[in-house]
């Protein structure tokens, strides 16, 4: 297959070369390794419809990842459990169908538009949008909804956590993740062992453990215990969206928070166990891991371990914010 190419004024035989560039998403500009076109006689950029179409995809996925928003897949997801087509589904929400359909091609949808579709991921919450909507929808049409969704709620009550949950984090494995896919089973039993093991024990304190936790059972592994993507915080690193998953381990009464004012204005928050008992989900190789990380950090205050935190490499080279590398790994203290 061949470019025109202007320089050399014919159809020219091209290689694919990448090159850091920069793709304007909402008005922000996303850096990405583009694929680019190179005539092979002149080592002029040629434009290549396809190339750029791939590109464009490339910097709409990696905006959707930073600001946590629905892929394209998962939203055609959302649609499809409600036996809904595209225009039924447009219709229900009073957008236009052209609007579904860019949405669902791989078009970046707007934070209102993502906020609503997450709602709707859930039968029980679409449940109640139907009761105010309903009118939206004809006679056939309304009455099939109802079906599925009471189907699915039947169905699904027990996994309504879980299927938020993978709204939050991505399935694609990487080195944000430790090529693992997020086991929230895996991350309980890991804050069980950690709160058994320490009374009183400081929600600033476990996420550190956490993380050297994972890190840990990385280096040693290749990939990480929990699938947990660790963020880089003032107090060190922390587990991405950890005050929804402790809250989920609250909703669920496997453990309980505790918070004390201290006179110096902060707050002290704590976590034990709740009265809600589950089975560890650990292996013997990932309970010597998390034992070697306890043996090294048992009589560490919370300040004392978040300030031994950031002397490490992944937490010095990352900014606020940012997704702290599994890559990482082989340069933690140990």
């Amino acid at each position: 297959m061949k470019c025109f190419c202007e320089h050399c004024n014919v159809m020219a035989d091209y290689d694919v070369v990448k090159k850091t560039e920069l793709f304007p998403v909402y008005g922000e500009q996303v850096e990405i390794q583009a694929s680019v076109a190179v005539c092979k006689n002149c080592g002029t950029e040629l434009f290549n419809e396809e190339l750029d179409s791939k590109n464009l995809l490339m910097a709409q996925n990696l905006y959707r990842k930073k600001h946590k928003l629905l892929t394209a897949k998962q939203i055609i997801e959302i649609r499809e459990q409600y036996g809904l087509s595209q225009r039924a589904f447009a219709k229900l929400l009073d957008w236009g169908d052209k609007t579904i359909r860019r949405y669902e091609a791989g078009s970046v949808q707007s934070r209102a538009h993502n906020s609503l579709l997450l709602f709707l991921q859930h039968p029980q919450n679409m449940n109640e949008f139907l009761k105010q909507n309903e009118i939206m929808l004809d006679e056939n049409q309304l009455k099939n909804l109802k079906q599925r969704i009471a189907l699915l709620n039947n169905d699904n009550s027990d996994d309504f956590d879980y299927g938020y949950i993978s709204t939050l984090f991505p399935a694609e494995l990487s080195l944000d993740n430790g090529y693992k896919e997020f086991d929230f089973d895996k991350f309980a039993s890991c804050v069980l062992y950690f709160i058994d093991k320490l009374p009183e024990l400081l929600i600033v304190k476990l996420n550190k453990l956490l993380n050297y936790t994972d890190m840990l059972f990385f280096k040693q592994n290749g990939v990480s215990l929990t699938g947990t993507r660790y963020v880089h915080l003032p107090y060190g690193p922390v587990p991405d969206q950890y005050s929804i998953l402790y809250g989920m381990l609250e909703k669920r009464g496997i453990v309980v928070s505790e918070f004390e004012q201290l006179e110096n204005g902060y707050e002290k928050h704590v976590l034990k166990a709740g009265k809600s008992t589950i089975e560890s989900m650990l292996t013997p190789q990932e309970l010597a891991v998390l034992d070697e990380v306890l043996k090294k950090f048992a009589l560490f205050g919370s300040k004392q371990i978040a300030d031994y935190s950031h002397n490490e490499r992944g937490y010095k080279e990352t900014k606020q914010g940012d997704i702290i590398s599994y890559a990482y790994a082989e340069f933690i203290e140990w």
